[in-house]
């Protein structure tokens, strides 16, 4: 007992060793510094993911049963790296260009973006994935067991330690798997833990395998002695299993979930490939040196009826080399929970964007931009789907029993799991394949595959009745789940394959052929094909009916405000516009489209942005480049396309500055009878009062004072009236002298406020802010800033229409500049008077022009002058005024 309390406290210790590595990865890479993150060595030790429990404890127990067979999981992976260029390559081209999150994602992207694939292959990947999970929470916990009861080595352990195994793996994965909704779905802590996980697990079976040869059998000589006078000594191949096992493992390499995640999902760039290329090979060589030793060493000195599964923790135990089984237990461990971890993290991720976000937007229809917050759905429901694949893999682990050996229950996984390889490959290599054809082929494989070999493999008797495996269902001898169609006599694991796969590629080949593909289809499958010659996207949307503030509140609540903001800016310039938001053309769409998708997956992203937009349509010049397949058109329609684009911006361009010019003349002509107006009212008013004042006899010293004060008061409305044209000639011939120097931001907001509120009357303006945050040093002319801030103020109070009137004033300090921003709960400026606001002649409303449209002109002149900038920004949801300064003004000018 006192062993097995070590050994708890020895893997609590570990376990927060990997929180805190995955905890300190990720604030790195939250930062900006983390660049180590991507190296390659970070990516190849990843990959060792594949390297489960299975590996770890079941090569060994497969040696010691099969011989040499072990070797055929380790060959098919290494085959796929060393031929990268062919097959990663272009996987993981595909996934940068078209942001793919999984390969249900991959496979519904490429199959015009058909959810109903992804469904399919989602649940083809969960359940598949069950039994996988079941072996890493059974090899868990007979490991555990083998400490607990020495005596008793490899008997099956109580469900409860397996039940608390998954628990934690759940709490650790939905913490660091499900902190954020990441655009690219990278997870950084969670692969840099399992980069530390790889080289635990290796270090600790070179150990055991070190000890077994040098400490046990006298050097390698004298292992190969004992080798060679055992039955694993002799080479007996049996060609068909290791082809079909070779075939089986390669397939799993690229279709597992978790596979794919960090094969595909977390790669960067091919350097990365190029390194994985060689090192992982020579990883998994390392890792399965010491196989043979091992299992000849278990078989020699351990008594007969021994689980050879467990040969790597049992060896040490019986030479009473405790501290080394403890380490191999802590190699066992890591294997069993990164694969757990990651595939955890997979499934979660297709299950959201595949099931519950479709579910999700078909019960909100058309209120994709407005409804609750779209990344708080995405991250509970894959907090939820962590802890539910948890589950049904222990409940597969305590329904079967737990198996007798590892390796057979991995194989069932890789068999189902290998059921998308036929529409992968045929989907990025042939353009002929269709939506039809995947489904036939998946749906065929997925069926065969589960009555083969799924479903056996609970026992006879559990699922399927005994009568199934001894005449067939029903007295139909062809139907035996061992023997379908007659073919009897093979091994049952090969018997499944050959069925499951080769129907499922002639299903997959013979749809296609009958089917024809849509025109997304095609455009889907000439990106995917061709990714390598011409990158990009295809385009599908058409113009004119969506709205760009509609789609911007969309994608904040998707991709976060700041990043959807970034976003919008950088397309609105490429377009040649100056306002925050860009037009919402075909080429805009695709693109935001892609961006969604890395968070949502390819079909949510493309039916979110369709409920905004209406639909989607395909060119018939797009249609025209798909049939077209030679370098010479395709680089005359490249050039026609940038030409076209380039006539259309400068179209735009030339749109946009004559109707603003048309405005600025309509705003002028407003402006010179507004003037005449405000200038001829006071000085009629002073004239008509002065008159009175000398003409009229007999008038009281009330009166008299009545018709002196409304003298002055006009003779003040025309004096401002003149300072502000004054002021703003001043600022914009460059001829204002500034007063700098020190101040904090707070005193000049409290001056601001305290100036407009002289004037407030009987409307009162509810004001939010942050003082903390205020407390900023500027190097900068305080008085003009005050100046601005308090015509932003007097702005909100005069033209914010809601009932409860509030202003937000908001401070984002930066290391040389500061963000203030300004906003009311008001119904803000219109969108087609959002780029005049700061001219000459405007104004905010027409129904409250209290004023001659001078005040924001001025405004951004003075901040100009400071080095600075302000601009209105849309999507607030009222007005909403930004003004960024620098912190040093002297750094500004220069």
């Amino acid at each position: 007992m006192s062993m097995l309390n070590s050994l708890a406290a020895i893997s609590v210790a570990y376990v927060a060793l990997l929180f805190a590595v995955a905890f300190f990865a990720e604030r790195a890479a939250r930062r900006g510094r983390g660049n180590w993150l991507r190296a390659p060595i970070v990516y190849t030790l990843s990959l060792s993911i594949y390297c489960t429990a299975w590996t770890f404890y079941g090569a060994v127990g497969s040696a010691a049963r099969n011989g040499f067979e072990y070797m055929t999981i380790y060959l098919g992976p290494s085959l796929v790296l060393i031929g990268w260029w062919w097959v990663l390559r272009k996987l993981v081209r595909i996934g940068r260009a078209q942001r793919i999150t999984s390969v249900a994602d991959l496979i519904s992207s490429r199959y015009g973006k058909s959810n109903l694939l992804g469904v399919g292959v989602t649940l083809l990947a969960v359940i598949g994935t069950t039994p996988y999970i079941a072996l890493q929470l059974q090899s868990v916990t007979l490991s555990v067991e083998v400490f607990g009861h020495p005596g008793l080595p490899g008997t099956q352990g109580p469900t409860s330690t397996a039940f608390w195994v998954a628990a934690g793996l759940s709490v650790f994965t939905v913490i660091f798997g499900t902190r954020n909704l990441d655009a690219n779905e990278r997870h950084h802590g969670v692969v840099m833990a399992i980069a530390l996980e790889a080289i635990v697990k290796l270090a600790a079976l070179l150990a055991v395998g070190a000890f077994v040869v040098w400490g046990m059998s006298g050097g390698i000589s004298g292992t190969l002695e004992r080798i060679d006078a055992s039955e694993l000594g002799h080479w007996n191949v049996q060609g068909g299993r290791w082809v079909g096992l070779m075939l089986l493992s390669a397939a799993a390499f690229l279709c597992l979930p978790r596979m794919f995640q960090v094969l595909v999902v977390e790669n960067d760039n091919d350097t990365q490939l190029r390194m994985a290329a060689w090192a992982f090979p020579l990883y998994l060589m390392l890792m399965s040196l010491f196989i043979v030793p091992i299992a000849v060493v278990g078989l020699d000195v351990l008594p007969e009826g021994s689980n050879p599964d467990l040969f790597v923790l049992t060896v040490p135990l019986s030479q009473g080399q405790d501290g080394l089984a403890m380490l191999s237990f802590l190699g066992g461990f890591s294997s069993a929970t990164s694969m757990v971890i990651v595939a955890a993290i997979a499934l979660s991720t297709m299950v959201s964007n595949h099931i519950v976000m479709p579910i999700w937007l078909r019960f909100t229809t058309g209120t994709a931009s407005v409804s609750g917050d779209v990344r708080h759905v995405v991250l509970l429901s894959r907090r939820i789907s962590i802890a539910g694949v948890l589950l049904l893999g222990y409940l597969y682990y305590a329904m079967s029993g737990g198996g007798t050996a590892l390796a057979t229950i991995g194989l069932v996984s890789f068999t189902g799991v290998a059921q998308v390889l036929p529409a992968m490959l045929g989907g990025i290599f042939w353009r002929g394949a269709t939506r039809l054809g995947a489904l036939a082929g998946i749906g065929t494989g997925f069926v065969i595959w589960l009555y083969t070999l799924y479903l056996p493999s609970f026992g006879p008797g559990v699922v399927l009745p005994d009568s199934f495996f001894a005449e067939g269902p029903f007295g139909i001898a062809s139907l035996n789940p061992n023997a379908l169609f007659g073919l009897d006599g093979l091994d049952p694991l090969l018997h499944a394959v050959l069925w499951s796969l080769t129907l499922n590629t002639v299903a997959f080949f013979a749809a296609s052929l009958f089917s024809f593909p849509s025109p997304l289809e095609r455009l889907q499958g000439a990106q995917f094909v061709n990714v390598t010659q011409a990158p990009g996207s295809a385009r599908g949307w058409t113009q004119g009916v969506a709205q760009a503030e509609d789609l911007m509140v969309m994608s904040q609540r998707i991709i976060g405000a700041s990043e959807a903001v970034a976003l919008f800016q950088q397309a609105a310039r490429e377009q040649g516009l100056d306002g925050h938001l860009p037009e919402p053309t075909p080429a805009f769409l695709q693109r935001l489209e892609r961006e969604l998708a890395g968070s949502v997956g390819a079909a949510t992203a493309h039916a979110m942005i369709g409920q905004i937009v209406g639909g989607a349509a395909v060119s018939v010049q797009d249609l025209m480049a798909v049939a077209d397949e030679t370098a010479q058109m395709m680089e005359y329609s490249a050039r026609l396309e940038a030409q076209s684009a380039e006539l259309s911006r400068t179209a735009a361009q030339l749109r946009a500055a004559n109707d603003k010019l048309t405005r600025l003349s309509v705003q002028k002509d407003a402006f010179l009878s507004q003037i005449s107006h405000e200038l001829r009212t006071p000085m009629t008013s002073i004239r008509a009062f002065s008159e009175i004042l000398r003409d009229a006899q007999g008038l009281s010293d009330e009166e008299q004072s009545k018709y002196a004060s409304i003298i002055q008061d006009e003779a003040i409305r025309l004096t401002r009236l003149l300072d502000d044209l004054l002021d703003l000639s001043v600022l914009e011939n460059g001829q204002v002298s500034l007063n700098v120097g020190q101040g904090l931001l707070r005193d000049v907001l409290d001056r601001a406020l305290a100036a407009a509120s002289a004037n407030e009357g009987e409307r009162g303006l509810e004001v939010v802010r942050d003082p903390v945050a205020e407390n900023i040093r500027l190097h900068t002319d305080t008085e003009r800033l005050s100046q601005v801030f308090i015509n932003l103020v007097t702005n909100a109070r005069k033209y914010c229409d809601a009932t409860a009137p509030r202003l937000t004033i908001r401070v984002e300090p930066h290391e040389d500049r500061v963000i203030v921003d300004f906003i009311d709960n008001g119904s803000g400026v219109a969108t087609e008077s959002q780029d005049m606001i700061f001219e000459k002649f405007a104004r905010v409303s027409d129904q409250k022009a209290g004023g001659a449209g001078l005040g924001l002109a001025i405004c951004r002149q003075i901040v100009v002058r400071l080095g600075g900038e302000i601009s209105y920004l849309p999507g607030q949801g009222g007005g909403a005024f930004r003004v960024i300064l620098p912190r040093e003004f002297a750094l500004a000018a220069q």
